[in-house]
């Protein structure tokens, strides 16, 4: 990959966790909480399964499968998987919350179908930028 490329990714990921990270103290403050009561362990963990979503939907995506709702598929399945085993390794750190697995499941499948989303639109754009070129390529 080159320099533009892993600027885009690290960009992408910035972006995403200031987003949710402002998203969940906005949510927090308006309960009347003024901490976050799981404390700095979960910014390490909405970081690190942000991280194993953005690096999956990267190097999944970009396969050479047809038609494109697959390569979604293949990227979502094996990193919701890494996810739940990565909150499962938590519960060995503390007691996992009983709606855990429904939380990360919820959150991460949003999250996913978000990207999802914002990279099909981008790729529809991207083709119908290129065939408006070659129509005026063709007319001179």
């Amino acid at each position: 990959m080159n320099q533009k490329k892993w600027f885009q990714i690290v960009s992408i990921y910035c972006i995403i966790y200031t987003v949710i990270t402002w998203l969940s103290s906005i949510l927090y403050l308006c309960s009347g909480i003024y901490e976050d009561p799981s404390g700095n362990w979960h910014e390490l963990d909405r970081a690190m399964i942000l991280l194993i979503g953005v690096a999956a939907f990267e190097l999944c995506t970009k396969l050479p499968v047809r038609p494109m709702i697959l390569r979604y598929v293949a990227a979502y399945i094996p990193s919701q998987l890494l996810a739940f085993a990565y909150v499962w390794f938590t519960g060995l750190r503390e007691p996992l919350a009983r709606t855990a697995y429904r939380d990360i499941w919820i959150n991460f499948t949003c999250l996913f179908v978000l990207l999802c989303l914002i990279s099909a639109a981008v790729h529809v754009y991207r083709k119908k930028k290129g065939k408006k070129e070659e129509t005026r390529n063709e007319n001179p």
